[in-house]
């Protein structure tokens, strides 16, 4: 079993959380988010699910629309996967939408429809790790328990000038287990948390400097006081994404546009998509595919390439707009793999990946 890390200079630790909470206090209207002006527990677990891997900026109108449609557990618990797919489309990481859903279904058929406020029972629901917790915890009901996530890693990393890899998880629990005894209750702890959040995401940059002459703990800052802030948090190098070809159809009769499922499983999972072909096809491939299929096309046109992101693979997209004779026999019979819509139904009700979306203004 491995040795458990010991970190350095936690005498430090104590003396953070003072000028923290000054600083937070005094910026905190500088910094108006729609989760903190009423931080119910079902608000802050949304706000925390949909800040993962997404900034705050882009999340906004995301979590208003989202509280529109299901302004509670229990509607969050109800909805069908079609409807909380086209709420979450565009922040991606759709897993975290299921996730949503999942938990929300437990909370209500063992919890009465209430988080739960045991620390053990918040890690068991679907989706909430330990960040989450803590971030639930201290700011729905004044927990102390600390929220460690990618900001205070690198704040404090920086302070202690940690040479530690963050990406191990020993380091993350390391960090954690310092923090937690030096841990305030009530508003302080949901503060804390915050403040946090705040100088990660405002001062305490992950890329380029960081604007240490504005930090609260710039005499405290160990990195700071060497000169070597850059040089924290040690992180490991990502591997190299996945390189994958696509080339998107969009296979156009009348107004209607043919749209397929993904799979169950997997990336993407459970989502609308234009169908698309493995690699980069040419003309002559899309007309033999097209023969292949019994389609008659009355006319090919070619898109332009585009790529899209994700964690792990990048697919790299051309694409071909088809327009079919209103005459096609073929099309009812392929009713059964794609969902014929037109372009407004698309917008109102289907739930389409980003990745799709450089092709969206040729649905005419």
């Amino acid at each position: 079993m491995p040795k458990a890390l010991t970190l350095e200079h936690t005498d430090i630790l104590p003396d953070l959380i003072k000028p923290l909470l000054t600083w937070y206090r005094r910026q905190a209207n500088d910094r108006q988010l729609p989760w903190r002006l009423e931080p119910t527990p079902y608000h802050t677990w949304l706000s925390e699910i949909m800040l993962q891997q997404t900034r705050a900026a882009t999340v906004i109108p995301y979590y208003e629309r989202f509280l529109t449609a299901l302004p509670d557990i229990a509607a969050l618990a109800a909805v069908s996967d079609d409807t909380l797919m086209k709420l979450w489309q565009g922040l991606g990481y759709y897993s975290r939408a299921r996730n949503l859903k999942k938990a929300a279904k437990v909370i209500t058929a063992e919890y009465g429809g209430e988080l739960p406020q045991e620390h053990k029972a918040l890690l068991a629901l679907p989706g909430i790790g330990r960040y989450t917790a803590g971030a639930i915890g201290s700011i729905a009901w004044g927990k102390p328990w600390p929220a460690v996530d990618g900001n205070v890693l690198r704040v404090i990393t920086r302070v202690l000038a940690c040479p530690e890899d963050i990406m191990a998880a020993r380091t993350r629990t390391a960090i954690e287990t310092a923090l937690a005894p030096h841990y305030p209750s009530g508003t302080d702890a949901s503060d804390l948390n915050q403040a946090f959040m705040d100088l990660g995401a405002t001062i305490c940059l992950p890329h380029g400097a960081p604007h240490c002459t504005n930090c609260p703990l710039k005499r405290l800052c160990l990195a700071h006081d060497t000169g070597h802030e850059q040089d924290f948090p040690v992180k490991t190098a990502a591997k190299s994404r996945r390189i994958e070809q696509h080339t998107i159809l969009l296979l156009q009769q009348g107004d209607a546009f043919a749209l397929q499922k993904r799979p169950a499983t997997g990336l993407l999972a459970g989502l609308w998509e234009f169908p698309h072909l493995p690699r980069h096809q040419s003309q002559s491939d899309i007309e033999t595919w097209l023969q292949q299929h019994d389609y008659q096309a009355v006319q090919i046109e070619p898109l332009p390439e585009s790529k899209h992101i994700f964690s792990h693979v990048e697919w790299h997209m051309t694409g071909w707009k088809i327009t079919l004779s209103d005459n096609n026999a073929k099309i009812a019979e392929s009713c059964q793999t794609f969902q014929w819509v037109s372009p407004a139904q698309i917008a109102a009700t289907y739930s389409i990946p980003s990745a799709f979306s450089y092709y969206f203004p040729y649905l005419k």
